[in-house]
């Protein structure tokens, strides 16, 4: 028994299924350009087995932990860890167990596919996972698990990837990606900066990050002069290491472009913990233009990932800490938001910026114009809540008749769940080609186009827009 149809997420009229099935079959073996994400370098610098399918699939995973918490599972039980070290979960098996038992949970959701294709695809799976086979489906991905050819590398090589981002802090040594560089193998697993916490004058321990920044590079990081040298030092520390972008999670897409002496005098009142709500994102708006100056002077591609109410529950932030799948879309104003910066850099061909969104609201409102005129700005892929067959689908309908194909940058998967990574490509290839057949029997692509479109959705538009 298979536990994916063959036909998934092809359209259910005959004809146009059959273009899209010509389409996929012709791109659906092309390499993977994985250029933004959150998996862990460490995996790929030391090459040790993962623990065990619970560690691999559940605990770490936010898409699925907090669907089984929706339903009244602690989090404790799930082993998630918490933040004062209190009790959790630590048998991975039960943890496997009570994942099996609620595995109905996930029907038509996307985790659901994805979690399939890897049990299927890498595990070879045959039975939907259930209470009844929760032991034998656990021994099977765990006999494999132990294998040299489930190690990190391998399966980096067999999910045939050609170019994968991780993501880290700007003030993380970037150890690992040394030791991936130092080691020999030929995998690229290049890294990203991320500068929140050393930009947001409401992340936890900003001055104190800021003062680290300092120390990193040299730098006297307490003036502003000083703080956006520092800037420019890691940001050329993390392109040794590979980085062709950086990435940036505000709260909301606002962008300012400040007279410096104001820029200045709100960074020092930033240090000393003196702003109010709206300083403090006026500094962050401001330091998102900062960098697009930056950008322009060392190539880095600037990444906008607004729009998440972080942390919603109180109680949950404070007993596991960030992370934890209580991270809420919010209403985000682009028009306004993005002008500062657009007006200052928009122009600029030689910049690029990719600009994401949980407000599906404003795809042809507003992005896809803004996008579809100001050479600088890109679309990014549907993200997050909205990496599903319906997300894609909204997305591609919403965006193209704007912004086109080609103010867009291709695929993303965005994940920390390794084994997730052929999946979600996958899904993207296969709604593309769905989309794209609709075209061609509307009357709106011939053939040969369509096919081309398809190959730079599915690899051309990535590696040019991360310049990978």
């Amino acid at each position: 028994m298979a536990l994916l149809d063959e036909d998934r997420l092809f359209p259910p009229d005959p004809d146009t299924r059959a273009v899209a099935h010509d389409l996929y079959a012709q791109i659906k073996h092309l390499p993977i350009i994985s250029p933004h994400g959150h998996t862990d370098p460490r995996w790929f610098a030391e090459n040790e087995p993962f623990a065990d399918p619970a560690q691999l699939f559940v605990t770490p995973d936010h898409y699925v932990f907090r669907m089984l918490h929706s339903q009244g599972i602690a989090l404790e039980d799930l082993g998630v860890p918490r933040a004062d070290g209190g009790e959790v979960e630590t048998d991975p098996r039960k943890i496997w167990r009570l994942f099996a038992k609620n595995y109905h949970l996930f029907r038509a959701t996307p985790s659901r596919l994805w979690i399939d294709h890897a049990f299927q695809e890498v595990f070879g799976v045959s039975e939907r996972l259930a209470e009844h086979n929760a032991d034998a489906i656990y021994d099977q991905i765990n006999a494999c698990l132990s294998q040299d050819d489930f190690r990190p590398r391998a399966l980096f090589e067999r999910f045939y990837i050609e170019a994968i981002s991780t993501t880290e802090s700007a003030i993380d040594d970037l150890r690992w990606h040394k030791m991936i560089q130092d080691s020999g193998w030929t995998g690229r697993v290049t890294t990203t900066y991320r500068p929140d916490a050393v930009v947001d004058p409401e992340f936890d321990g900003f001055a104190q990050n800021v003062e680290r920044l300092g120390a990193l590079t040299g730098e006297d990081a307490t003036t502003w002069a000083g703080y956006l040298a520092a800037h420019r030092n890691r940001r050329a520390f993390f392109k040794e290491h590979g980085a062709t972008a950086s990435d940036h999670g505000h709260a909301t897409a606002r962008t300012e472009d400040l007279p410096q002496a104001t820029a200045a005098a709100l960074f020092d009142k930033a240090l000393q913990g003196k702003c109010t709500a709206e300083e403090a994102d006026c500094f962050r708006g401001h330091m998102l233009t900062e960098m697009a100056r930056m950008s322009l002077e060392d190539g880095l591609v600037l990444q906008i990932h607004p729009g998440s109410a972080r942390n919603h529950s109180t109680d949950v932030f404070s007993r596991f800490g960030r992370d934890k799948g209580y991270d809420i879309p919010t209403r985000t104003n682009y028009v306004d938001a993005l002008r500062p910066l657009l007006n200052a850099l928009g122009g600029r061909p030689d910049l690029t910026v990719i600009i994401f969104t949980l407000d599906e609201t404003a795809y042809a409102r507003e992005l896809a114009p803004l996008a579809g005129v100001y050479p600088a700005l890109r679309l990014g892929p549907p993200w997050w809540f909205h990496d599903s067959y319906e997300g894609m689908m909204r997305f591609r309908e919403m965006a193209t008749e704007t912004a086109g194909f080609y103010n867009t940058v291709g695929f993303n998967d965005d994940t920390r769940a390794f084994c997730s990574i052929p999946a979600r490509h996958d899904v993207a290839r296969r709604v593309d080609c769905a989309f794209l057949a609709g075209l061609v029997r509307t009357g709106r692509l011939d053939m040969e186009e369509a096919v081309e479109v398809a190959h730079d959705l599915t690899y051309r538009l990535a590696k040019k827009a991360y310049k990978l």
